[in-house]
Order: C-alpha cells, then structure tokens, then sequence
C-alpha cells in the first residue's frame, strides 16, 4: 500500500474494503445540509489513483490524470461515504477506471466517475 497524498489527510480517508472510507466532517459541506461536490470528486480520484498505484509493479512511476467525468446522481447527506474503484483496462501507459461512491445503502450510488490516468514510467 502506497502513501496518500495530503489532500486524502485532510478528507480524513482511510482505507475501507476494498475501497476508501471518508468520514462526515462538518468542513465538507458544501450547500446547507449536503456534502461538497468538490470532497466527492476529490474521494474518487485518490480511490482512482490508489487502485491504479495498488496494481502496478512500478512504484516509481508518476499518475497523471488525463480526463475526469464525474456524474452525481444523488445529493451527499452529512454523513460517511465510501469509494471503490474498478480498473477497467490497465495499458502499459493508460489506465481506464471507474469509480463509484455510495453512503449508507451500497446499492444506491450518490456518484460515479470515469477516468483515464496516464502512466508514465521512469
């Protein structure tokens, strides 16, 4: 398991599962009683990224996000919410993800994300 970056510390993401756990804190709302949008797309890039990471046998190469698509499909209530990601298809130099984040019911996702990281090797 890899190091998170700063931003996953003050989310306050801890590893869940197979995916990642981001518990409720007050600093992400966003409108009146509902999660910031920003802290969810925030959660699944680094579940993203970690995955990818996980699945390498290079920890020296660099991620870099080429494309993010994010569809929120329901409000985030002020309460803990979870990430698991899928790769898709892991290229030499391309990965395709898929992220999904859900609260309290797994079956009812509140958002859900496509990615394309771009793998550089050293």
């Amino acid at each position: 398991m890899n190091a998170l970056p700063p931003y996953a510390t003050m989310l306050g993401l801890s590893r869940h599962g197979s995916g990642f756990r981001m518990p409720f804190s007050y600093h992400l709302i966003g409108s009146p009683g509902r999660l910031h949008g920003g802290a969810l797309a925030g959660l699944m890039e680094i579940v993203a990224n970690a995955t990818v990471r996980d699945a390498l046998d290079d920890s020296s190469a660099q991620l870099k996000p080429v494309n993010v698509t994010v569809d929120y499909l329901r409000e985030g209530a002020i309460e803990d919410t979870y990430a698991e990601a899928f790769i898709m298809r892991m290229g030499r130099r391309v990965a395709n993800v898929r992220v999904e984040a859900w609260q309290a019911d797994r079956a009812r996702v509140i958002a859900a994300a496509r990615m394309n990281i771009l793998i550089v090797r050293a």
